[in-house]
């Protein structure tokens, strides 16, 4: 029941109405008996300053936020984790007693994803199509896997520089193995999809885009040895997935990743585990 104790969380984007964050998360207060809830907050780019000021005056105990905001938040925090701040960006929010903490836990839900469902990260060899939002945060997101090396494939547009820069930044920072090369080098996309064990779309081809994320001769070289996982979830299998399931490779959406990204923000903010197989079950009852 709704009461003058009550916590508050949200989600913050524009639109924010179509978010599955409420439904995950009110039903993990629930599960563990937390007097909270979680709502969704459509805040115009213009309002953000006003909305951050609103969650220090009002208390409210943490918010997630999605585009256009994972960036532009981040001058108004008072501290951010380490991996939030490998990429400047957040998707989390804690008010800690007035002071706002950020986190990114997108790319870290996808490789915890990986890791309940029994796959071995140890000394793997990844290839990350796309270095947008999602992909940097995959990208930074490795350093934490002991992962053997990541290759990234990116178009050489007006911040290619900028995005080979920050890898090079990265990988000063561990043993990881971190390269980026530009989408149209076929030869080099053709030899590192052949040498790795995990192969992850991070773009919106198949989602908004039609057509696959792999030229159809890269894509004729996987084999039943590799995982592929596409960060996309609408719809549930892309024509990537389809495909590569057809050349015996397993294959995972991006809802574990939305689950597993919401169960670390849950954890970040309550310090207890988030119902994964109710949230899952309630999720897929609504997928499509």
């Amino acid at each position: 029941m709704i009461n003058g104790k009550t916590a508050l969380f949200g989600f913050m984007a524009h639109p924010a109405k179509h978010s599955r964050s409420p439904k995950m998360h009110n039903l993990s207060f629930d599960y563990w008996h937390i007097n909270a809830r979680y709502l969704a907050f459509d805040v115009a780019p213009t309002d953000l300053t006003g909305a951050v000021a609103g969650i220090r005056s009002m208390g409210i105990s943490g918010v997630n936020l999605s585009m256009p905001f994972k960036e532009t938040v981040v001058p108004m925090l008072d501290g951010m984790t380490t991996r939030a701040k490998r990429i400047k960006a957040v998707n989390t929010i804690k008010n800690d007693h007035g002071k706002l903490i950020g986190d990114s836990t997108d790319g870290a839900g996808l490789y915890q994803d990986l890791q309940h469902q029994g796959y071995d990260l140890h000394g793997k060899n990844v290839v990350i199509l796309g270095a947008g939002g999602a992909g940097k945060a995959i990208i930074a997101a490795a350093l934490d896997y002991d992962v053997a090396s990541v290759t990234v494939f990116k178009r050489a547009n007006a911040t290619y520089a900028q995005v080979d820069q920050w890898l090079n930044d990265l990988a000063s920072q561990t043993d990881i193995t971190m390269q980026l090369r530009p989408y149209d080098d076929l030869k080099a996309m053709q030899q590192a999809v052949q040498a790795s064990d995990l192969i992850i779309n991070a773009t919106n081809v198949g989602m908004t885009t039609a057509g696959l994320p792999l030229p159809p001769q890269v894509m004729a070289t996987l084999t039943p040895s590799q995982t592929v996982y596409d960060v996309i979830y609408q719809p549930l299998e892309t024509e990537f997935l389809r495909q590569a399931k057809a050349l015996g490779c397993a294959t995972h959406n991006g809802l574990g990743m939305l689950i597993w990204q919401g169960a670390l923000a849950f954890k970040f903010w309550t310090g207890k585990e988030m119902p994964i197989a109710a949230v899952t079950e309630s999720i897929m009852s609504t997928a499509n």
